[in-house]
């Protein structure tokens, strides 16, 4: 149905019974929070065996390494070896870390900006640095990479990943494009999984800067909904066949599987961009939290041990990602009124809707009780050109808050069209 092809009359009429609707939502007193893809309690205590799984008594590692003490720059073998196969790096070009992965690409960044990279002419910082940015993608990276000086460059995104097309003219003659965001497994927010056709373009792209880095955030490679589902592509294998083996840093961490405050990051690449990276790392750490690693390689023991665990994940996460699609498939779908992904993994759902309302929606949103990401975070800058993009987050609230959050956001889509159509704003 196109709202253009409405008289009058039906547009007044539909109008009228979507403000009541959302009035009689905002009468309700609600307060809720879909903003941020964070996981549930109840998600939580599914690694609560962690907090017993490593005593005084008993903190030596598979080597023998008492893990209470200071060393292991490159994180314990056991955990490592258990994430290889999960990420396909091998575990000998895998640093395990801290608890933040994004900590890790600020390193991997601040280094590049400080030291530049092995294969750099000289520091990155001092001349033009853009990074390509693939839409709609990850507010953290852009806010990231625009704080540490890069402008931010955006890039389509379609059903195998980015646009090569595009990305390929920009690398090929600017040597000042120096990397790409690239999230591989059920992206965030679209839940797109890159094909390995566009993986080995990416590989194989002639660029311009000789340095020219993709960051691999291999955030949700095991947040899987539903069978079958995608597997980590051997990235690093790849670059190497194409003659580019340092160009992917590979990212992942633990915090959307064990304790999201506590859980272990990785980064991986080929030997010499390890080296690099832990060269660097070495200059302000002497180690990281090997109790926590020890914690994490015993809870699962093996790789089958990490799948078992994800599974039960997808458990307490599939009802609340079928909720959101019945209720806006009941209350959107007849009308025509939006658009919306029903990704197999990841934490997130996009909503498309009218241009020029997105912004609107969360407005009205807000008013009502339900908190929204803002319109726009989607986007470098925070900024949307067609302002119709909106993130739904619904891994976090219970069942019950998520239904009641997707009803608000529904009427708060169909008033913000009609509203649009009926009166259009400047």
């Amino acid at each position: 149905m196109s709202l253009s092809s409405l008289t009058p009359q039906e547009i007044a009429s539909r109008l009228e019974n979507a403000t009541a609707d959302y009035e009689r939502f905002a009468a309700r007193g609600l307060s809720l929070d879909i903003t941020r893809g964070k996981p549930s309690a109840a998600q939580l205590d599914l690694a609560d065996g962690l907090l017993t799984a490593v005593t005084g008594a008993d903190a030596a590692s598979a080597d023998g390494t008492d893990t209470r003490n200071y060393g292991g720059l490159h994180g314990l073998p056991e955990l490592r070896e258990i994430f290889s196969p999960l990420l396909s790096v091998p575990a000998d070009q895998l640093l395990a870390q801290g608890n933040s992965s994004l900590t890790l690409m600020r390193d991997a960044l601040a280094f590049a900006m400080l030291h530049g990279r092995p294969d750099s002419a000289g520091p990155w910082a001092g001349t033009p640095v853009r990074m390509l940015c693939p839409v709609p993608g990850y507010d953290r990276h852009f806010g990231l990479a625009e704080a540490l000086g890069f402008e931010l460059v955006p890039i389509a995104t379609d059903a195998e990943g980015p646009d090569m097309d595009q990305v390929a003219s920009l690398v090929a003659d600017d040597p000042t494009v120096k990397g790409i965001w690239v999230v591989p497994v059920h992206s965030n927010p679209i839940g797109v999984s890159i094909s390995e056709r566009r993986t080995r373009e990416l590989m194989t792209l002639q660029a311009a800067a000789g340095d020219f880095t993709v960051f691999w955030d291999n955030a949700y490679a095991l947040h899987h909904l539903r069978e079958p589902h995608p597997e980590p592509i051997d990235v690093l294998g790849i670059a190497a066949e194409a003659g580019n083996p340092d160009r992917p840093l590979v990212f992942a961490s633990t915090s959307k599987i064990t304790h999201a405050g506590a859980g272990v990051a990785f980064v991986g690449g080929s030997p010499t961009i390890v080296d690099w990276f832990a060269r660097h790392t070495a200059a302000g750490a002497i180690g990281p939290d090997k109790i926590n690693q020890l914690r994490h390689a015993r809870f699962f023991g093996s790789p089958e041990g990490v799948r078992s665990h994800m599974r039960k994940h997808a458990e307490l996460l599939n009802p609340k990602f079928a909720a959101v699609d019945e209720i806006f498939s009941r209350e959107l779908g007849p009308e025509d009124l939006a658009a919306w992904t029903k990704p197999s993994g990841g934490y997130f759902i996009t909503l498309a809707v009218p241009p020029g309302t997105a912004s609107h929606v969360v407005k009205l949103a807000g008013e009502a009780g339900v908190k929204l990401t803002p319109a726009g975070a989607t986007h470098p800058h925070g900024v949307d050109p067609d302002d119709a993009v909106i993130r739904i987050a619904p891994t976090m609230p219970p069942l019950e808050e998520v239904e009641a959050a997707a009803e608000v956001v529904a009427a708060c889509v169909r008033v913000a069209a009609y509203e649009a159509v009926a009166a259009p704003r400047s």
